[in-house]
């Protein structure tokens, strides 16, 4: 009842208008030129006029007061409008026009109680004028939303017989193509609403017709008069949820993914409380962005819930799917437990207090027996499973396949098959478990369960050939393959994927290795896999098959391109995990000499899809070692692999080979250490006992091995061994005499060491000695100078210092000589032992000096010459030391007084005598042992000296007197 307001209400009145128009035909002139102005959309002019008219003849016909109406009502002037209206049934009460004008207005107040006015009034309406297209048209659109189509029919058809006014003719046309368009007759629906359409201009008129047949369009398949149509609806509503959507829809069928996103996000946006919009998103992503699409669906699960929804089963089926494939599992339980809620799974899964989960090993072969779910109905359970939670159910029970919980999942599928035993899917899950238990005869019997069901399931197909293949069942395995094909079409990339493997496991496979045989096996192979790259251009697959063709063929350069293209793009994707392309890039390596790369490679493989658990890659592995001739390496892998192959003859073969090829090399060598001849006498006692318990195995010949050539190998590691003994005791023997040689060396080196450690600890000690005697005689110099200086100032008053200074300036340059020699004496005087200053006193110095003035003149006169050079030397160190101690003054002053008298040159003669005395009696010493030796004198010995130096002092008065 809502929508009845919705379809062209103005259009409606403007068709009203033309019915006026056409049946009232005694108007006045006015009038008929108020009609023209409404006509041209100018309804103030149109007002004027119809007021002009009614002024004029105020008892005119009710259709100018209809016209006063209309224009009322295109003005916004809607409650003058009724007036108008309503004053015109006053006039005339089966007045048609004016009930259907009453009758828009009442439907266009949105409300319960003016809908229901307002088909009242379109009911009354039509049972007064039967012919009146416009009411017509409105009881079509409300029989239409009740249902009743065929009324629909009736009134639409005798609209479109009574009006030829075109906009009324498309409305009527539309309400016919809907009808028919609801009843699932698309064609005739398509041809009325292309009837509505060619009754409009353009699609701002009437745009519903365009939205109707892009419907029917996208409904047939023409996706590009789809779009056209949702453009033009587009073009009015830019802003319509449902176009968008539409249009999202189209493009993805055209291939722009691109652009189907930004529809679905853009309608997302526009009104992001809209969950219909995220789950059509979700759809849209689910095949480009697991991601993206997992927070759509989850954007909506979130929106339902807050509105109240019901979360549909679907919805948390779709999430759970993806938490699964993005290898999130507890999040996949989760959403698969809230999707199927409470059932009888919950005690198959061991969710309830009581559990029924049984053994998998007693599951899987007891696939048909049903008596678990029969002794659950017996307990009270309610063995139910709704038709719309199968497949949740069986996701749940593929992610506890998944999380190796084969038991749980076997019962799961055996719940399905007891309440729906045609579902394939089931039979082909529980056979995929028995072909990883390596039972292929119980897979293949379950396969043939899910045959009996569709004998032309081509997955059923698919998955019996390569049972077959395995099972060594060449010509059968290569008609299943064929007929999985043919039940497709040709369509079923993995049918024509397996019959190009089969057609490369002819080529390699054929013993004689018949040249023109395995060329055309290979170039079938290579055609069927370039069959499927038409077919499917991201196929990886396919480019790995034929990436192999083309290795086989040798050429490493294009096959190494193509491999290292399926690597990457497996490698983007959480779907697929391609070990087999590693492996292929390896062997690629390998083949081009590049054994780094191909090491790196199978390492690589080894650890991130086997966990470094299989046999097949490590003995790859390990002949990439042998070729690299890293015969160590290779031993070890082998040891490895025969660690988790323990039956495998030919790993333990291989083994041998390894060791008795490492002995050879080792022997081989021109220079070999003990230690390498005794590992190669250990290797090779290794390789006999491989080679021995080989060629002692019953069924030898069933692992292609030949007897006579094992024994070849007994006999040659046996002669190696011997040899081997003869050269390690020669290198034994060697090893002792270099090992003599090194200790000498050894003990020689260490000698050295200790002698060169004790001299330079000599020198050390030695010149830390001599640092410090140098310290303390410094120090002791100094200590010395400073009394010295303060005796000096204070032992000589400052007048005398005055007096001979003038004495000093009268005598000039004549006593610069007498003062250095009075200096030297007196410096001499100071040098004197102990002893000798104890005993002389001032008085005894004047009787010596007169007996023995006669001898020290002479003395004096025959070493004037050996004295000088000595006074010399001797005056100027004293004159650096009295100039550093601060006494130079005093003694120049004590020699100016000296050399005034006849007493003080024989006073200074007696000294030099005495002075030459000394130095004949002691040895003679530097400067340094002088002053050594001075450092030596206790302050009681410079106390004499100053009493000495006082006495000299008064004799020089005395003779100055």
């Amino acid at each position: 009842m809502n929508c009845f307001a919705m379809f062209g209400q103005l259009m409606l009145f403007e068709m009203l208008l033309t019915s006026i128009n056409v049946y009232r035909t005694q108007v006045s002139f006015s009038w008929q030129k108020a009609c023209v102005e409404f006509n041209r959309g100018r309804y103030s002019d149109s007002l004027e006029l119809y007021k002009r008219a009614l002024q004029v003849y105020p008892y005119c016909p009710g259709a100018v007061r209809l016209g006063i109406g209309l224009c009322r009502y295109k003005l916004g002037q809607f409650e003058k409008a009724r007036q108008a209206f309503q004053r015109v049934l006053q006039l005339d009460s089966e007045n048609a026009e004016a009930l259907v004008a009453l009758a828009i207005m009442d439907l266009q107040a949105n409300e319960a109680a003016g809908i229901q006015k307002g088909m009242d009034k379109m009911r009354r309406a039509f049972e007064i004028y039967p012919y009146c297209a416009m009411a017509l048209n409105y009881l079509a659109n409300h029989f239409f939303f009740t249902g009743q189509h065929f009324l629909v029919e009736q009134l639409t058809e005798t609209a479109l017989a009574v009006t030829n006014h075109g906009p009324t003719k498309s409305h009527s046309y539309y309400n016919l193509a809907r009808s028919y368009h609801s009843k699932g007759d698309y064609e005739k629906a398509g041809f009325y609403y292309m009837a509505s359409i060619k009754e409009i201009n353009k699609p701002h008129e009437f745009v519903f017709p365009y939205y109707g047949l892009g419907q029917v369009k996208l409904r047939s398949g023409d996706f590009r008069s789809a779009l056209s149509n949702f453009e033009k609806v587009l073009e009015v509503y830019p802003d319509n949820c449902e176009t968008l959507k539409a249009l999202g829809h189209i493009y993805v069928q055209l291939g722009q993914v691109e652009k189907a996103q930004e529809f679905m996000r853009k309608a997302t946006k526009i009104d992001p409380r809209d969950a219909q919009a995220f789950l059509d998103l979700g759809e849209l992503l689910i095949s480009y962005d697991t991601g993206a699409a997992l927070d759509a669906f989850k954007t909506a699960r979130n929106l339902m819930e807050k509105g109240g929804q019901a979360v549909p089963v679907e919805v948390l089926n779709n999430i759970g799917v993806l938490h699964f494939e993005r290898e999130e599992l507890e999040l996949a339980l989760e959403s698969f437990n809230k999707a199927l809620g409470d059932g009888v799974w919950l005690a198959l899964t061991g969710n309830m207090p009581k559990s029924y989960v049984i053994e998998a090993s007693d599951s899987i072969l007891d696939y048909k027996d049903m008596q678990l779910f029969h002794r659950l109905e017996e307990d009270g359970l309610s063995v139910e499973l709704p038709w719309n939670k199968v497949t949740v159910v069986f996701n749940l029970a593929r992610l506890h396949e998944q999380l190796h919980n084969t038991g749980t999942a076997n019962i799961l599928y055996r719940l399905i098959l007891f309440k729906y035993p045609d579902y394939i899917d089931a039979y082909l899950r529980l056979a995929a478990i028995a072909k990883a238990r390596n039972n292929l005869q119980l897979s293949i019997e379950l396969v043939n369960e899910a045959l009996k069901v569709n004998d032309k399931c081509p997955n059923a197909l698919s998955m019996l050939g390569d049972l077959e293949l395995k099972n060594d069942d060449w010509v059968k395995a290569k008609e299943t393959f064929r007929s999985a094909s043919d039940a497709t079409n040709g369509r079923d990339s993995y049918a024509i994927l397996s019959l190009g493997n089969w057609n490369y496991f002819a080529a390699i496979r054929n013993e004689k290795r018949n040249p023109k045989l395995e060329a055309t096996h290979l170039e079938k192979a290579k055609e069927l896999y370039t069959r499927v790259l038409v077919q499917h251009t991201e196929n990886l697959y396919a480019a790995n098959g034929a990436g192999v063709v083309l290795a086989e063929k040798g050429q490493f350069d294009v096959s190494k391109d193509i491999f290292t293209q399926v690597q990457e793009g497996a490698s983007g994707s959480v779907f697929v995990q391609m070990p087999d392309v590693w492996i292929n890039l390896a062997h690629i390596f390998f083949a081009q000499g590049n054994f780094a790369l191909a090491v790196k490679m199978y390492q690589n493989c080894l650890r991130k899809f086997y966990y470094n658990t299989d046999s097949q890659i490590l003995l790859y592995l390990a002949r990439t070692h042998y070729e690299a001739e890293q015969w160590q390496e290779c031993k070890k892998t082998l040891l490895r692999a025969i660690h988790l192959a323990p039956s495998n003859y030919t790993l333990r073969f291989d083994a041998g080979v390894a060791m008795q090829k490492f002995s050879t090399s080792t022997l081989q060598k021109e220079k070999r250490t003990a230690d390498e001849v005794r590992s190669t006498v250990a290797q090779l006692e290794n390789a006999v006992r491989i080679f021995s318990q080989l060629s002692a195995a019953s069924n030898l010949h069933l692992h292609g091995f030949d007897e006579k050539k094992i024994n070849t190998h007994v006999e040659y590691c046996k002669h190696l061994l011997e040899a081997a003994k003869v050269h390690c005791e020669a290198a034994e023997r060697e090893e002792q005499q270099n090992k003599q040689k090194q200790e000498a060396a050894r003990q020689l080196a260490l000698a050295e060491e200790a002698r060169r450690k004790a001299e330079e600890q000599r020198k050390y000690l030695l010149e830390r000695r001599k640092q410090e005697d140098e310290q303390k005689r410094l120090q002791q110099a100094e200590e010395h100078f400073k009394r010295v200086q303060e005796q000096w100032k204070s032992s000589t008053p400052a007048s005398k210092r005055r007096e001979r200074s003038e004495i000093d300036d009268e005598e000039g340059g004549h006593s610069e000589k007498r003062r250095r020699k009075g200096g030297k004496r007196r410096k001499k005087d100071k040098n004197k032992s102990h002893s000798e200053r104890d005993d002389e006193e001032p008085d005894m110095v004047d009787d010596r000096e007169e007996l023995e003035d006669e001898d020290a003149n002479m003395n004096y006169r025959e070493s004037t010459t050996h004295m000088d050079d000595q006074d010399d030397d001797n005056g100027e160190n004293a004159q650096d030391l009295l100039a550093a101690a601060g006494l130079e003054d005093s003694d120049a002053e004590d020699e100016a007084v000296a050399s005034s008298s006849a007493a003080g040159r024989r006073r200074r003669a007696w000294s030099e005598s005495d002075d030459d005395e000394t130095l004949q009696r002691g040895p003679e010493s530097s400067p340094v042992r002088e002053n050594s030796a001075e450092l030596h004198l206790s302050d009681g010995e410079i106390r004499e000296d100053n009493s000495k130096l006082n006495g000299d002092a008064a004799l020089d008065d005395d003779d100055e007197e």
